[in-house]
């Protein structure tokens, strides 16, 4: 996305193109007073001009030149942030050194799940694969510690409501008496454990084997 010395673009816009993430996301950053055009803290619905200098964090940020799409396996014990204010071992640090474009996470696999989480700095790839609009699947292989319940399947996948939220499965298919793959196209924060945790089970083993068709 380039621009032109009379054309202006909205700064969600062009944070999206610097790869920062989706535009919603970059909202959130506008909203939160992070984001800078030439020194004044902007704010949402602010634009930018070509020749603006564009800061996050006090971090010059520019328009990628070239999009990046990783596909990484993350093991078990890596958080998905850019950085961790505990110290804690990042998904990010296992893709930085194969890529010189600022790359960020898409979506979330929490500290002890595994699988495929994609990185890039495709702020459009990102809506579409992070937003329930997309309705892109995401396929899970779960182990527990106890024996799935016979209701288990069809329960979740027509709704479950625990504190007041729904969480509701694409699909369930039982593999073994304690194994199943779990198939999700919203993916609310911690949803599969926390709806084990509901049938008194617990997760051995949740990895994420595929994202779309």
């Amino acid at each position: 996305m380039n621009t032109t010395p009379r054309e202006k673009i909205r700064l969600q816009a062009y944070l999206a193109s610097c790869g920062i993430g989706s535009r919603r996301a970059c909202e959130k950053l506008l909203q939160g007073g992070r984001v800078s055009v030439n020194g004044t803290i902007a704010k949402l619905g602010d634009s930018a001009f070509a020749g603006d200098e564009v800061r996050l964090d006090g971090k010059v940020v520019r328009q990628q030149t070239r999009l990046r799409y990783i596909a990484l396996n993350k093991p078990v014990g890596f958080v998905t942030s850019m950085s961790d204010e505990m110290g804690r071992p990042v998904a990010a640090s296992l893709v930085g050194s194969f890529v010189e474009e600022r790359v960020y996470n898409v979506g979330r696999l929490d500290q002890w799940s595994s699988g495929l989480i994609f990185f890039t700095n495709d702020g459009d790839l990102t809506a579409l694969l992070v937003h329930p609009s997309g309705r892109v699947d995401k396929e899970y292989e779960v182990e527990t510690d106890l024996p799935i319940p016979e209701a288990f399947a069809k329960e979740f996948e027509d709704g479950v409501t625990i504190d007041g939220i729904l969480y509701r499965a694409e699909s369930v298919r039982v593999v073994g008496e304690r194994r199943m793959n779990i198939v999700l196209v919203e993916g609310k924060n911690r949803e599969i454990r926390r709806v084990l945790e509901h049938y008194g089970l617990r997760a051995l083993a949740l990895k994420r084997v595929r994202i779309g068709p």
